[in-house]
């Protein structure tokens, strides 16, 4: 461990009060509950991904900033049951270890259940394994650590704290659960992570609830059992009543570099408009570096790029890229490649929906669905009750608003042949001061023929975690709603398109 001498002051407030916090994060959009671990000189992370699949989306390294997506861990149906799973249900915060040349994941699905999923991999691009369901412990957060002996610990948030040996073949608990510290006092502690760092076992949490009072708190002690001594400087890392545009933060797991400093991944809301501000990309995973004060961590400073980087991401020509994932149903369940274009099919009477996270605060989505048999759409959303879409039925295009159990159409144009599709996301242009001004403004419209047609624009805080409610962001991509759709182009570039 470096050991400085002493650790710096923000704004009057000592850093252990959480630091000079980032104005960016490393992976932009609907990325939470990070988790990482180092092999050699490449960093491993992976994040939640509720009712999404493929599950767990997985990243690589070299630097904490640029990450790569590498694939994703539940990339199969048998690895991931979600038929029960609604908005924010399905796949909860993983963790991700690495011991003898094995990667061991676990992680919770509270729509199968009951009980946590471990998986384990020779290499994370894949193939993992079917998962070990650990029937023997509930709640949520698992955690995976071994002691000198190599005895497999499982540590887990239910109603506090908990800890047993675990069998990581059978998922069978080789100990009754026993409770470990559980934080400062704060509501819901979650997010356990135990480590191994010189002379000592710490503990890490979160507190405080995954909003603005989110907080990691740090104890350590002289076994992985404890007894558990509270960091003097608690919480390690808060933005709680702190002014800055990332907030919430919360979630860590501390990681190791070659050289021998240190690291934490976390995650945070960047909200935006007037009071009280609303977010709509999620929580998204941030970086800090992390310095050791008499034997405690301490976040010193920043680490994020230098800006956002830009994409430019179409669905592809008969193979899906990375990233894209179907709400409640593998994307190959329900589209498939024909004839030069995608076809999607209803699953039953649901609503099917294919796409990607927003990543970006300025987006234009563009898209072309023939819709003879069948009803399709075009859609930004939060879950399907909270969503923007240009819903193509026949030869009309509809430009719709549903907020909760209210849905409004905001206008109507003929759907032409080769009509292009076009939502966008754009700043807010009212007044700074103005109640009115939300986090962003959504503009639906379709091109044609006869030109650039604008249908209707709505305020984003109605596709808001705030108006919403869970824990997911927002997502852009494609619904069928009835029948079968035919996609000829689905286009997501950050920024104002240019031609």
């Amino acid at each position: 461990m470096l050991e400085p001498d002493g650790a710096p002051s923000v704004n009057g407030l000592p850093s252990s009060a959480g630091g000079v916090l980032p104005t960016r994060p490393v992976l932009s959009g609907f990325h939470p509950d990070p988790t990482v671990c180092r092999v050699g000189d490449v960093f491993h992370l992976a994040c939640s991904s509720f009712e999404y699949a493929p599950g767990v989306p997985l990243f690589r390294s070299s630097d904490l900033v640029s990450w790569e997506p590498v694939g994703s861990v539940m990339e199969r149906p048998s690895q991931l049951e979600l038929s029960g799973a609604g908005p924010s249900g399905g796949v909860y915060a993983p963790t991700l270890r690495h011991r003898d040349g094995t990667f061991f994941l676990v992680t919770t699905n509270v729509s199968d259940g009951p009980g946590h999923l471990l998986m384990t991999a020779g290499d994370p691009a894949g193939p993992w394994s079917d998962p070990v369901r650990i029937r023997g412990a509930g709640g949520i957060d698992p955690d995976l650590a071994w002691d000198e002996d190599g005895t497999c610990l499982l540590t887990w948030s239910d109603g506090g704290i908990r800890q047993a040996v675990l069998d990581p073949d059978t998922g069978k608990l080789l100990s009754e659960p026993r409770r470990l510290w559980s934080g400062t006092g704060g509501r819901d502690p979650e997010a356990p992570h135990l480590y191994r760092i010189g002379p000592w076992w710490y503990l890490m949490v979160a507190e405080g609830g995954t909003g603005p009072g989110h907080a990691v708190s740090i104890a350590r002690g002289p076994s992985p059992s404890g007894p558990f001594e509270a960091c003097p400087h608690n919480p390690v890392l808060t933005a709680r009543g702190r002014p800055g545009p990332v907030q919430n933060t919360g979630h860590a797991d501390l990681v190791e570099r070659p050289d021998g400093s240190w690291a934490m991944v976390f995650l945070g809301v960047r909200p935006a408009g007037s009071f009280p501000g609303w977010h709509v990309l999620g929580r998204e995973t941030f970086a800090a570096d992390v310095l050791w004060r008499d034997g405690w961590p301490v976040v010193a400073g920043p680490v994020e790029p230098a800006t956002v980087p830009e994409a430019r991401v179409s669905l592809g020509e008969g193979r899906l890229g990375p990233g894209w994932v179907g709400a409640g149903v593998f994307p190959d369940e329900v589209l498939r490649w024909s004839r030069d274009r995608w076809r999607m099919s209803q699953r039953g009477d649901e609503r099917v929906f294919v796409g990607r996270r927003q990543e970006h605060a300025t987006v234009t989505v563009r898209a072309e669905i023939e819709a003879d048999a069948g009803v399709g759409a075009l859609e930004i959303r939060v879950d399907p009750g909270h969503a923007v879409a240009l819903e193509v039925d026949g030869g009309r295009v509809r430009a719709l608003v549903r907020v909760g159990a209210l849905a409004t159409v905001l206008g109507e144009a003929p759907a032409e042949e080769g009509t292009v599709l076009e939502l966008r996301v754009v700043p807010s242009t009212a007044p700074l001061y103005s109640r009115e001004r939300g986090p962003d403004v959504i503009v639906a419209a379709v091109r044609s023929g006869g030109g650039d047609v604008e249908l209707g624009r709505v305020d984003g805080r109605y596709l808001s975690t705030e108006v919403a409610g869970g824990f997911t962001g927002r997502m852009v991509g494609v619904s069928c709603s009835a029948g079968e759709i035919a996609l000829r182009r689905l286009e997501y570039r950050s920024g104002t398109w240019q031609e």
